[in-house]
């Protein structure tokens, strides 16, 4: 297909504009609302229910890397990206038994913050440094790049440029405007439509190939396995530890993503959430991945991976109705977008500013607005920069694959052996750093590793090879700089017995019983793995 571009009506335009319309209009009532100060703008006062945080989980991760990069990827390498969904479901059960109690105990606004109370300020200063960046080179810039690119390639109205700063706009207002209670809000909104929409594009799909029985017909084998042998480009067998490595970044020690369970209204509420979004996960195998397939058979001369999505919603979907699939594709991406902007404002005063100045409430929600504001113009400018990568799911995975996973070390072990200190904690964090960024940039960037001749290792393996260096300086350091544990680091570090008070007793009501959503999440995850395995 040589033209991107596709027909829209000025029913599609208006469906658009009514929904650009209703997020800004939602955030300035939000404003008028807002009380309370830096808790209620930050943490929306700590006052969210289970189905809000699981909507918002879900629509935050639902980004340029999965409507634009997921389907892409499955139409590039097939099923086998489904690895980065159940793993996510996988994780998102862990988090929500062993660590987002010890989060939510510690009453922390960031999770950066954590790592103080468990170890000293210099870990959480480190980490909450190296989350704002990554927010605003990956998250921030990946999710304006994914919509700018599509909008660009749909309506052909717009530039890459004009598109990614219309985007940036939009949802810096609103978020400037409302904090966290006008981007769960909005999230659960956008989720939903996005759900609707992708249901309805993987149900017309396979409509048009013939039915399900025709789906992995004429489709090459490798590209209907989920476990691939451990010499594959894309994702090696040997590389699954890696993607579980990154979800445990993504989805519990992101600020991204983990703020709004901090904004939780007690423990249940964050749990119950948490699981709720790893449900959502398991369908994006029909929502994502298998749409991904159905372009691959009716267009399989795409000029790029990442135009299976616009090229299968717009060709199939009727005039009329494209305006409903470009709306839930910007709701996915400004889902992404204000998640990010609002932890960014978030990391910033919370870590940063407050500890050294101790500004008042309202100056501290000021200023939220003003890092918002810059925040959304640095990514706007930078986006464009992405389209230098093969694909953007690509990029999403093997920039976080060589820096996380030391600093992932750190706050699993912080949570599991209380003799583990500071010294050990920030020194695993900034030799991650100094390793894993050169490392990235001399493999995935200049290509030197492989013009010099060393052996190919894919990204995802080097992932565990830095975990392991980040285990042995951790304990090494820590070790050698061995201190008694205070009492209030015991306070922190996950409780046996907290659990099992949760986890061994049914609870009333019974719909909202932990150890029974924990349960049916594993069993739903494992058959979804053994049917593709």
């Amino acid at each position: 297909m040589e033209n991107a571009t596709f027909d829209l009506s000025w029913i599609d335009y208006a469906i658009v504009v009514v929904y650009f319309i209703g997020v800004i209009g939602h955030g300035l009532y939000v404003s008028r609302k807002l009380e309370g100060g830096s808790e209620n703008y930050f943490l929306a006062g700590r006052s969210l229910p289970w189905y809000l945080i699981g909507f918002s989980l879900f629509a935050s991760n639902m980004s340029g890397s999965s409507f634009v990069g997921l389907m892409g990827g499955a139409y590039d390498n097939g099923v086998v990206i489904f690895n980065y969904e159940w793993t996510a479901t996988l994780v998102l059960i862990l988090f929500a038994i062993f660590i987002l109690p010890s989060f939510l105990r510690a009453r922390i606004s960031t999770v950066p913050m954590f790592l103080e109370e468990r170890y000293d300020v210099r870990s959480r200063r480190a980490f909450s440094l190296f989350t704002i960046l990554a927010i605003m080179f990956i998250d921030t810039a990946g999710a304006l790049y994914a919509g700018g690119l599509v909008i660009s390639n749909v309506t052909g109205l717009l530039n890459l440029w004009t598109a990614v700063a219309v985007l940036a706009l939009v949802a810096g207002i609103y978020t400037i405007l409302g904090g966290l209670s006008a981007v769960v809000v909005t999230d659960t909104v956008q989720a939903i439509l996005l759900i609707v929409a992708a249901a309805v594009l993987f149900w017309l799909g396979l409509n048009e190939i013939g039915g399900w029985q025709e789906l992995f017909v004429d489709v090459p084998e490798e590209k209907t396995k989920l476990i691939l042998p451990a010499d594959d480009d894309f994702l090696p067998w040997t590389g699954l530890w890696g993607v579980v490595l990154l979800g445990f970044y993504y989805w519990s020690i992101n600020q991204f993503v983990v703020q709004r369970t901090l904004g939780a209204k007690d423990l249940k509420e964050g749990q119950v959430g948490a699981l709720f979004a790893g449900f959502l996960k398991l369908p994006n195998l029909f929502l994502m991945i298998l749409p991904g397939l159905i372009a691959l058979k009716l267009y399989p001369d795409l000029e790029t991976p990442d135009l299976a999505f616009p090229t299968l919603a717009f060709e199939l979907m009727p005039i009329g109705v494209r305006g409903l699939i470009l709306a839930a594709l910007i709701a996915a991406i400004m889902s992404s977008l204000d998640s990010a902007l609002n932890s960014a404002s978030t990391l910033v005063v919370k870590d940063f500013v407050e500890p050294i100045w101790k500004i008042d409430e309202d100056r501290q929600v000021w200023l939220g607005r003003v890092v918002t504001g810059l925040v959304m113009v640095f990514g706007a400018i930078y986006a464009p920069s992405i389209a230098s990568f093969e694909s953007l799911f690509e990029y999403f995975q093997s920039s976080l694959s060589y820096v996380i996973p030391t600093i992932v070390v750190v706050f699993i072990l912080g949570l599991f052996v209380p003799w583990l200190n500071g010294n050990g904690a920030f020194w695993t964090i900034l030799i991650g750093l100094i390793v894993g960024v050169p490392l990235f940039i001399f493999k995935e960037v200049t290509g030197l590793w492989e013009t010099w001749g060393l052996p190919a290792i894919h990204y995802t393996v080097m992932s565990s090879l830095m975990m392991f260096l980040g285990i042995a300086v951790h304990f090494g350091i820590s070790a050698m700089t061995r201190q008694d544990t205070s009492e209030d680091v015991r306070n922190l570090v996950w409780s046996r017995s907290e659990s099992a008070k949760v986890f061994t007793r049914w609870e009333s009501p019974l719909w909202k019983d932990r150890t029974l959503w924990a349960g049916v999440l594993i069993v739903a995850t494992a058959g979804f793995v053994i049917w593709f395995a």
